[in-house]
């Protein structure tokens, strides 16, 4: 016996039947206002809680309902009563109240320091707000720091790509070489890569620009390498059902990865590229310990020239939340555009008067929804793929036709060499007779 409200479903052999007695042989239920109860000869019994909590009206669910229903009957933790919801209460007051305690006591040090002067007042606040200071330290210094990131975020993409291939190849030897490459980038630090190269192109004569190379290669080093290893991950995480189609329809693993994988593996893991994006412009701050003078070396060098370095980090510090914000969530539109531009064209489909009574003859309606090239002849190869990441089978499709083509007009022709071939025995056969 299954009794079904509009929630739930419950499955009465699964209850014990030792707990009923032998004559309670007739069951019926009875829709109460706490819930349902199962009604036998001794008795009403209660039913299970899954089926209790039942709801028994025919109104509408909507989806704040759901969601507090979802919640109330998770299996992770039980919904917190009464008692327990005037304690979270409690807890989230007697925490703001700290936070803004400790707020107000970080503010009334910063006016009253044990030494120096108040960090307040606004004789240290107005050179590092005024315009000078702009236009000659934080201008110049974010200029510097978008361009370091900039430049390496680019080849850092470049580096990851290439050497995502590398890592995916079928060569041994170059999955070898790439795996040694990348793993050897992601252990050697970020400062480490910058120093030494900071070296070397002062040794090759490029002092000039020597911190700000040294920047940028290290930063796509480093970055680089975390970039191959996510889209490799991606790779590894599709279903194998897109290599194996790739290679059905007799694509090489480079052109499957190209056209297919690596397409895919970008879109996933969009979201852990943008936050690498946003490490590398955090990232460029170390440039400052090498004199590349982006916005963290200008921030301290006017500190230092009016003695309020607390104050300019400070105006830094906000200039690099600006930017990062700025870049995140200029980045988390290019997902929606990929998928935008990857999604399938839906249309609808054209049944074909042989095919209203066959729903499953997916060939015929594809045919019959699809424009027929070269003046109307039906395509044997029936076209699935619409999006720009798919297969371009158009061309395929119309090479092969072309092929066809070409054999059918060697076959008319060979038929009518034939045919006068034959015609011209005739008549000599027929000269021949009458003479």
């Amino acid at each position: 016996m299954k009794i079904t409200s509009s929630r739930d479903s419950f499955d009465y052999s699964a209850i014990d039947p030792d707990t009923l007695e032998p004559a309670d042989t007739s069951l019926f239920v009875q829709a109460v206002p706490g819930g349902f109860e199962r009604r036998v000869a001794n008795g009403p019994v209660k039913l299970p809680r899954a089926l209790r909590e039942g709801d028994t009206s025919d109104k509408p669910v909507t989806r704040q309902q759901r969601r507090e229903r979802s919640q109330k009957h998770s299996v992770l933790f039980d919904a917190p009563g009464p008692k327990a919801m005037a304690r979270i209460r409690v807890a989230n007051a007697i925490t703001v109240v700290l936070a803004v305690a400790v707020l107000a006591l970080i503010v009334w040090r910063f006016a009253h320091p044990p030494m120096g002067e108040n960090q307040l007042s606004w004789k240290l606040w107005e050179p590092a707000l005024n315009a000078r200071a702009w236009l000659s330290f934080y201008i110049p210094g974010a200029l510097s720091t978008l361009a370091a990131a900039a430049v390496s975020i680019v080849g850092a993409v470049v580096f990851g790509f290439v050497f995502a291939l590398g890592r995916l190849s079928q060569v041994a030897i170059i999955r070898w070489v790439s795996s040694v490459i990348i793993e050897f980038c992601r252990a050697v630090p970020v400062l480490l890569f910058m120093i030494f190269f900071w070296r070397v192109y002062a040794a090759l004569g490029l002092s000039d620009m020597a911190a700000f190379w040294a920047v940028v290669t290290g930063l796509v080093l480093y970055n680089g390498s975390v970039v191959t290893e996510l889209i490799r991950s991606g790779v590894g995480n599709l279903p194998l059902g897109q290599a194996e189609a790739a290679t059905a329809l007799g694509m090489s693993h480079m052109r499957s990865l190209m056209s297919i994988e690596i397409p895919q593996a970008v879109i996933a893991s969009m979201p852990a590229l943008v936050a690498q994006l946003v490490v590398v412009l955090k990232d460029t701050a170390l440039g400052s310990i090498i004199s590349y003078a982006d916005l963290l070396q200008r921030s301290r060098q006017l500190g230092a020239l009016y003695f309020n370095s607390l104050q300019t980090l400070f105006v830094a510090a906000v200039f690099y939340f600006v930017l990062c914000y700025w870049l995140t969530r200029w980045a988390q539109r290019i997902p929606e555009k990929m998928q935008s531009k990857t999604s399938g064209v839906a249309r609808s489909r054209a049944i074909q008067p042989e095919a209203i009574l066959d729903p499953d003859n997916i060939t015929a309606q594809e045919t019959a929804s699809r424009e027929r090239p070269f003046g109307g002849v039906p395509s044997d190869i029936p076209d699935h793929y619409h999006g720009s990441n798919a297969v371009r089978t158009r061309k395929w499709e119309g090479k092969h036709r072309h092929e066809q083509l070409k054999e059918q007009e060697h076959e008319i022709a060979r038929e009518r060499h034939e045919d006068r071939r034959a015609e011209r025995d005739y008549n000599a056969q027929h000269n021949a007779h009458r003479s």
